[in-house]
């Protein structure tokens, strides 16, 4: 990954491959105009104090993700100047929010592969700034080529390696404020890339016992305590729900628990997720078309298991408990079929209606495992079901609760690490379109307002008195499109920022 320092040097002395500085959109009482943003007050005096009109005329506009490349002045040591667009520019007497930094700063990373190394010259007023800078640097940088051939020299098609070193201009070196954000931004992206790793590997190298063995290593590394359950004892416990979406799979399903414990702990927060390393919808195979990107099924696991590892290196005062419910849903002559009826690991019988229904049925064993050891909050993460991403789009996920207070708190959570989230419902009268006269539960209900329904299953497996919150990700986990900000295309880690600062606050004491 992209090496990260905090320098005080002089930008025009500075050996690198680039300067990266920021330009914002001007009001109208500018005439609109490009605005060259603190930071690069050295560049503006070496163009004689007219960059902002110089890279006008190259039809720069300070737009969010806008790259405008020129060269450097004479005098640098860099060859280069990459002015990227932060966006509106800030009202008088206050700073470029944490996001804008963010999101420039991968823009220009990304702009920037091939690089050996660049400077960013963008706004930094503290140490929150210099975090957000380094995450959109470090997750910006990010690109999956394990499976690219690395050297084509014959073709020239050489793959570009990601930056390889940035220096954070205005940064602090021997500020303990500002090695500590930069030291937990590293942490955590670094965790936040290696979910994105498992959600873009292909899925005939990740199957739920490979997963498993992934988190045996890392928690083996960072000093987590691991369980894995394989059939034999996923049997023996009764898990119905893992061992039905399985059932169909020559790669038999997986439970694993990752505990990080700390000595100094009052709060127990306990994270699970959904696994499903490919989803082909089962004996309810999916259409044509929406197969080919479901080896992202597993995304809800791979933010938990993410956040668990982060928590663990940033040696947060709080236990946290992963939970990974892993499973393969695919259609052979012993898959579940629909009208089959699983006995859940809860005691509940649920009637299969759907077996593209799938994750609510892994999920809600592993929700009431979770249950037992009677966790401060559970939260659940989890691609579930398109109708969120009718509902939000492609960029923001949903929080459904059972406690008001809580789903504020994780949203507020969201909000601080930088994700798109939005507050949901669980409307009761939905619930009893989930009646079945064959079993406690089924699980589908009514067609309109499907998200919310699975809301409300994955309820029904909470234990009494805990509070918990859902976060369906199926818009965000998984970009199609082009990569945009420092979000790549494919996996994008979603949700993984979102828990680490719920485990932040809740070592703060911030839960009731």
């Amino acid at each position: 990954m992209t090496a990260l320092t905090l320098s005080t040097a002089a930008v025009a002395g500075l050996r690198a491959d680039a300067i990266v500085i920021g330009v914002a959109k001007g009001s109208a009482s500018k005439l609109g105009g490009p605005v060259v943003a603190p930071g690069a007050e050295a560049v503006d005096q070496a163009y004689d104090g007219n960059l902002a009109g110089v890279l006008e005329t190259l039809g720069a506009s300070g737009a969010e993700g806008e790259v405008t490349k020129l060269p450097a002045p004479a005098g640098f040591k860099a060859p280069l100047v990459l002015a990227v667009g932060l966006g509106a520019q800030p009202q008088e007497g206050s700073g470029y929010d944490a996001e804008a930094l963010r999101k420039a700063a991968g823009v220009a990373a990304r702009a920037l592969s091939g690089t050996k190394k660049a400077a960013f010259a963008l706004p930094l007023t503290d140490a929150a700034d210099a975090a957000a800078v380094a995450e959109g640097v470090l997750l910006g940088a990010y690109s999956f080529d394990a499976y690219k051939d690395q050297g084509d020299a014959k073709n020239g098609k050489n793959a570009k390696a990601p930056l390889g070193e940035a220096a954070l201009l205005g940064g602090k070196p021997r500020d303990k404020a500002y090695k500590a954000a930069v030291e937990r931004a590293v942490a955590v992206s670094e965790e936040l890339n290696r979910a994105r790793d498992l959600v873009n590997t292909p899925p005939n190298d990740l199957n739920p016992e490979a997963f498993a063995a992934v988190a045996q290593t890392a928690a083996k590394e960072h000093g987590i305590k691991v369980q894995v359950l394989d059939e034999k004892a996923l049997v023996k416990g009764g898990y119905g729900g893992i061992l039905g979406v399985g059932a169909g799979s020559a790669s038999g399903p997986r439970l694993v628990k990752l505990s990080y414990t700390s000595s100094k702990a009052k709060k127990h927060i306990a994270l699970v997720g959904k696994g499903i390393t490919y989803d082909s919808g089962g004996i309810s195979l999916k259409p044509a078309g929406h197969n080919e990107t479901m080896k992202c099924d597993m995304s809800g696991a791979a933010a938990v298991f993410a956040a668990v590892v982060a928590a663990a290196r940033l040696g947060l005062e709080v236990n946290v408990t992963g939970w990974l419910a892993l499973a393969e849903n695919m259609p052979s002559g012993s898959a579940t079929r629909p009208g089959d009826v699983l006995r859940m690991y809860s005691g509940k019988t649920v009637e299969v209606l759907n077996t593209d229904a799938e994750g609510r049925l892994v999920l809600a064993d592993a929700l009431w495992a979770a249950s037992q050891e009677k966790p401060d909050a559970v939260v659940d993460v989890a691609t579930l079901t398109g109708a969120m991403v009718l509902a939000l789009g492609n960029r923001t996920f949903g929080i459904m609760a059972n406690d008001d207070a809580f789903r504020a708190l994780v949203q507020e959570a969201a909000e601080e690490a930088g994700e798109p989230a939005w507050p949901m419902p669980l409307p009761e009268h939905l619930r009893k379109g989930m009646e079945s006269s064959t079993a406690d539960i089924a699980n589908m209900g009514e067609r309109m307002g499907g998200g919310l329904v699975a809301g409300l299953f994955l309820r029904e497996f909470v234990g009494e008195g805990i509070t918990w919150a859902h976060l369906d990700i199926a818009g965000p986990a998984f970009n199609e499109g082009g990569p945009f900000g420092y979000t790549p295309k494919g996996g994008t880690g979603s949700a993984v920022r979102t828990l680490v600062r719920l485990a932040e606050r809740a070592a703060a004491g911030e839960l009731s």
